[in-house]
């Protein structure tokens, strides 16, 4: 059907008899919310799945970003990426925190190690890097540098779910990492995200700072923040994990379909899989070289849009050219010069698990041609 809007996304849903299942058993119980079973049962897969020690669930995506920051009590000034979804950024202004901007890898879209230690200053407590698409950060040399600088890493892995690199969870590099489970993700809870620690003692205290800061129904350890979820979503994320490990293969095929179909495309570029990483394709990005292909980006944008083939400029325009960032001085554009260069050229294509072939080929067609 040519009419038929292809979406750049499409959540992955459980199976609505099963949930009704589970449902009936929550309304027979009447624990809708509170750290009820489905919320434990849902902590515990997710560390088997994830190969991780400790989750911890959140309401959302942003708030472990801002709760990790406030556990690390994190001051002053922060390293980051301008290439992410705002709430990397929005999670360090809301804690006070001043982001500094560093440019990226071309080769990766991800933070470069190599320009971290020119902006580090003597008010620099931590770095928070993020890994664009799920593609693993060099988490080695960032972890060099905060050890030399004795610096915080907070790692946004909000892309990452299940990534792997060598067969180990990168969700246990740096102090902790920040999950997002929103519907556009390749697992989701609706909304809903997680936090990864290293120990039983953080994850108690990480318990605390979501659930107002409450250790007990009269003590109250700090000044916490309501992220806790429900059993409904818990209940649906345990569903949802019983069919993710297909859908990122659905996934992953449609990555090769792209991949043997563009390869050899004049001025457009994509990513290849990494080495010994267990992606997620999450994200299907391609770079548009206007010289050698045409035709700008935003020309080949909007004659997809106009062909119901929705791709997203992922992550366009980037965060530090936004009003609340861009008079920050590592905000501009010539300090910047491959992550607005990405910026200004990336569209990513439509993937997720529902996409039928022919609706591989139409959005295949729409870049050929």
């Amino acid at each position: 059907m040519e009419n038929k809007t292809i979406t750049v996304t499409s959540p992955l849903l459980p199976n609505l008899d099963e949930l009704n299942e589970l449902l009936k058993q929550i309304w027979d119980s009447k624990w809708i919310t509170n750290n009820g079973s489905f919320h434990k049962k849902l902590e515990t897969a997710l560390c088997e799945y994830l190969k991780v020690p400790y989750v911890s669930l959140f309401t959302n995506g942003t708030l472990p970003l801002i709760t990790a920051l406030q556990a690390l009590r994190i001051t002053g000034e922060v390293i980051t990426t301008p290439y992410s979804f705002v709430a990397t950024t929005h999670s360090l202004w809301w804690n006070g925190i001043k982001p500094v901007f560093v440019d990226i890898d071309p080769k990766t879209g991800n933070l470069d190690p190599n320009k971290i230690e020119a902006a580090i200053t003597p008010k620099t407590t931590a770095i928070m890097p993020v890994h664009v698409y799920g593609k693993p950060c060099d988490t080695k040399a960032i972890k060099e540098i905060a050890d030399r600088y004795g610096l915080k890493v907070i790692y946004d892995a909000a892309h990452a779910f299940g990534v792997e690199v060598d067969g180990k969870s990168i969700l246990n590099e740096g102090d902790m990492s920040t999950l997002s489970f929103h519907a556009t993700k390749v697992y989701n809870t609706v909304e809903g995200g997680a936090m990864v620690m290293h120990d039983a003692e953080t994850k108690k205290r990480i318990d605390y700072l979501k659930n107002f800061g409450f250790a007990g129904e009269t003590e109250v350890v700090g000044p916490g923040i309501n992220s806790k979820v429900d059993e409904i979503r818990s209940a649906y994320g345990l569903l949802n994990l019983k069919q993710v490990d297909a859908a990122i293969e659905a996934r992953h095929q449609v990555a090769i379909k792209y991949r043997e179909a563009l390869r050899d495309v004049e001025g457009i570029t994509f990513f290849d899989d990494m080495p010994g990483v267990k992606h997620n394709y999450s994200y299907f990005p391609i770079f548009v070289d206007e010289k050698k292909y045409g035709k700008s980006r935003d020309e080949l944008y909007f004659e997809m849009r106009n062909n119901n083939v929705l791709g997203r400029r992922y992550f366009y325009p980037l965060i530090s050219t936004f009003s609340t960032y861009r008079g920050l001085e590592s905000a501009r554009p010539e300090n910047l010069p491959n992550a607005t260069k990405m910026a200004d050229s990336v569209i990513c294509l439509p993937m997720h698990h529902a996409l039928s072939e022919e609706d591989v080929q139409r959005v295949i067609d729409c870049v050929i041609r």
